[in-house]
């Protein structure tokens, strides 16, 4: 009989060399994108953007079209497989959309006219005393913009940011985020710049809001270790690190929706404070706030359907 045999595993890697000239080729794509969007007036930019991703986005990312298709089918099961469909494209125009202004952040936040703070006077009540806060938002609309009535009011948020393996395309893209984050940004699993060295990521921020830090997230992920709670009907594993934080060290939950007004790239913040049960169990107040998180996010998207990132991951 012939002898089992083990197959080898490839121990090639790409030399360091090669590697940064690959990050080096990449980066210098995307600013010759970024060149060219900013080289166009904000609304063509846009609107170009929004037609090429309408079109192309689901031919060339047919597995998150199909993502799409099937959390839609989840959430809106009443709603016809065409009405479905419209929504999913309707989607990947605000994404494009999103793309484009992503490039041209700096020349939204020069007009300041274009966001409204729907429930200013709201927010403006605690503007001097606000102390600790986590800010909580949703992929809808343009949701970078969502911290907006944070930086208004002075309060120098920081956020929780994915970093990007390529480390000349993750500072630049830093870089775009600077004045909408003047408190810094935490990269995934550590931190850098102001905020030190490489440490454990949910301790540094626990810290940083403990201090009075204002930290902005966004919470409408699956989370492969999160906790299960309803959406849109079905159990969902959602990230629990907004509600751990403002329960451990006493902060406010502030959530925001940046709701995308017409066609020119004009927006409509809303705010909402959820309450923060404090109990003397702590797991339970910590599945109370994540529920009514998802609760009044689940509403929004209701209202607003095409303006929600239905191509990310959801469900398990």
């Amino acid at each position: 009989m012939p002898k089992n045999r083990r197959r080898a595993r490839s121990t090639f890697r790409v030399p360091p060399a090669l590697r940064d000239l690959q990050f080096r080729a990449e980066y210098v794509l995307l600013r010759a994108i970024a060149g060219l969007v900013r080289a166009l007036p904000l609304g063509f930019a846009v609107a170009t953007s929004a037609k090429v991703w309408r079109r192309l986005a689901p031919l060339l990312s047919r597995e998150r079209h199909r993502r799409a298709l099937d959390n839609l089918a989840i959430a809106f099961p009443a709603k016809s497989e065409g009405e479905r469909r419209a929504i999913a494209l309707a989607h990947w125009e605000n994404l494009g959309r999103v793309m484009a202004e992503t490039m041209q952040i700096d020349r939204i936040l020069r007009e300041p006219s274009r966001i409204e703070i729907e429930n200013a006077a709201l927010f403006s009540r605690y503007k001097g005393k606000l102390g600790p806060v986590i800010g909580v938002s949703l992929h809808m609309g343009n949701w970078e913009l969502a911290i907006w009535p944070l930086v208004v009011a002075g309060a120098q948020p920081a956020a929780i940011y994915r970093s990007v393996n390529n480390p000349y395309v993750d500072r630049y893209l830093r870089a775009q985020r600077r004045d909408l984050y003047p408190g810094g940004l935490f990269g995934r699993g550590k931190v850098e710049g102001d905020h030190g060295e490489s440490q454990r990521t949910a301790r540094i921020i626990t810290d940083y809001v403990r201090r009075g830090g204002r930290l902005g997230l966004v919470c409408d992920l699956h989370d492969r270790t999160g906790i299960l709670v309803p959406f849109f009907g079905r159990p969902a594993r959602t990230q629990a690190i907004a509600a751990m934080i403002a329960r451990r060290v006493g902060a406010r939950i502030w959530m925001a929706r940046c709701m995308r007004v017409g066609a020119e790239s004009r927006f409509r913040v809303q705010l909402k404070e959820l309450k923060v049960p404090r109990s003397p169990n702590q797991a339970d107040d910590i599945r109370e706030i994540m529920t009514g998180m998802q609760i009044q996010f689940e509403a929004w998207i209701r209202e607003a359907p095409e303006q929600w990132m239905w191509s990310n991951r959801r469900w398990s």
